[in-house]
């Protein structure tokens, strides 16, 4: 069994109009078209307020409910104590406890593949470290064995990358290529997150385009035997245009391929990792 599993930070299953939601957008096909039929989760978690992503990304991984462990919700890079918790019960380290072989796609743009200053750590940082000691770096993405957070490499100039960019065809061919040697293969887009609360819709246009012609071809992963495409969120945002908050909307599970409808009794954040494990049994 070989999973896929692509997290997108603040997506949300919103309302119908377009004008509103740009998931319902006729100009991202693949996106409608994997988002028609997937199971709602919930995000709040029974927690009072809006859900953030530093908890929820937690209960993602881990199969705990973070924000009830630590008594909120939780934004950005997670405290000491939600660390602690990450780095006890994530997923990556499960999956190595059953004889499995995880992997992070994502590569950061830095030469020494263990040193993230611990303030800039996120809840996948913190998992990738914790089970497997180092990230993907700077030589692995430049030889098509990472993937960027943006897909494309567009947002590497400010950082002192001075190649061409990729088209999302070209980096779907990447993580495809990471996925085909490893048990449970983990990529994250958060764009849309910060697209959302950007309010600017050229910005929106620029994220979901990209990730639209991405997944394309990423979800044919699924129509090889024995593999499962997995998508799901952390909590809504960028489904709502009329607000530049985090909503309260449930988010997307998309689960495609081999054991698929075991994903779709699902009804949290929280039953995600367990599920996954069972996926290996």
């Amino acid at each position: 069994m070989k999973i896929l599993f692509i997290f997108i930070d603040g997506i949300g299953i919103g309302s119908g109009d377009p004008a509103e939601n740009p998931l319902r957008d006729p100009r991202y096909p693949e996106l409608a078209k994997l988002l028609a039929n997937a199971t709602p989760l919930d995000a709040c978690l029974g927690v009072e307020g809006k859900p953030q992503s530093a908890t929820g990304q937690a209960t993602l991984l881990t199969g705990v409910n973070a924000p009830q462990a630590m008594g909120r919700h939780i934004e950005g890079f997670p405290p000491p104590a939600l660390k602690e918790l990450i780095e006890r019960e994530n997923l990556f380290q499960k999956l190595r406890g059953i004889g499995k072989r995880p992997t992070f796609a994502n590569a950061y743009w830095i030469d020494d593949p263990h040193m993230i200053p611990p303030r800039r750590q996120s809840v996948t940082t913190v998992m990738t470290l914790s089970a497997l000691g180092e990230v993907r770096h700077k030589a692995e993405l430049l030889s098509g064995q990472a993937v960027n957070h943006d897909i494309t490499r567009w947002t590497m100039h400010t950082r002192g990358y001075d190649g061409e960019l990729i088209s999302p065809e070209t980096a779907a061919d990447h993580l495809l290529a990471v996925a085909a040697e490893n048990d449970f293969t983990l990529f994250e887009y958060f764009l849309t997150d910060r697209a959302g609360h950007s309010g600017d819709p050229a910005l929106v246009f620029q994220c979901l385009e990209t990730l639209d012609r991405f997944l394309a071809k990423v979800a044919a992963f699924a129509e090889q035997p024995n593999h499962l495409f997995l998508l799901t969120s952390d909590h809504g945002n960028i489904e709502d245009l009329s607000t530049g908050t985090h909503t309260m909307n449930p988010v997307p599970l998309v689960a495609l391929g081999d054991r698929a409808a075991a994903f779709r009794p699902l009804k949290s954040l929280a039953d995600i990792t367990p599920a996954i494990l069972r996926a290996y049994e």
